[in-house]
């Protein structure tokens, strides 16, 4: 089955665990640690607020605490990773690099637009597993275009993960504060 198609089953699940005054308005599949899948899904209530749930493969809630932090976690930071990949602006980039490439070609050119098409297959189309692993090859993928563009540059997508920190705490705490059920 297709993860599209098991974030749309889990969905469809979460559903029947909000209660009749929610609405499933997302569902972020993570593999917080291998084998073991947590879908973290958000719920817009009648009167306008959110609440979350993570459930797991199967549909039963998740109400340890540890393992809800964990999959929030690698969910936030894999999506502040993709957001600032390349600059946050990949296709703009290759656009550019490839107009480089053809109207000045400077030595290097060929490495700078591969490594950003092959930072764009990393990160792939949605929906994606956030996990370690993901976030890490994003990082890697993301060094080696920032090292192909300044070699001697420090590296702003490492800058913008750190900056990021907050607002995936503020996340955190906001998963925990609407979670629909007791945390142990």
């Amino acid at each position: 089955m297709s993860l599209a198609a098991d974030v749309e089953r889990v969905a469809r699940l979460a559903a029947t665990l909000a209660g009749p005054d929610a609405t499933v308005s997302g569902v972020v599949p993570t593999e917080p640690r291998p084998g073991a899948p947590v879908y973290l899904c958000s719920f817009d209530g009648a009167d306008g607020s959110r609440g979350w749930l993570a459930v797991r493969e199967d549909g039963s809630p998740v109400a340890d605490r540890l393992e809800v932090r964990a999959a929030v976690s690698i969910a936030g930071l894999c999506e502040l990773a993709e957001d600032v990949a390349g600059g946050g602006e990949l296709d703009a980039l290759i656009e550019r690099l490839e107009e480089i490439r053809r109207t000045e070609s400077p030595p290097g050119i060929e490495d700078a637009v591969t490594a950003a098409r092959e930072l764009l297959a990393v990160l792939g189309e949605p929906p994606q597993l956030a996990t370690p692993e993901r976030l890490d090859a994003i990082g890697a993928a993301t060094r080696r275009l920032e090292r192909e563009l300044d070699p001697s540059g420090a590296s702003a997508f490492s800058l913008a993960m750190r900056s990021g920190q907050v607002a995936v705490s503020e996340l955190q705490r906001e998963v925990e504060a609407g979670y629909l059920l007791p945390l142990d």
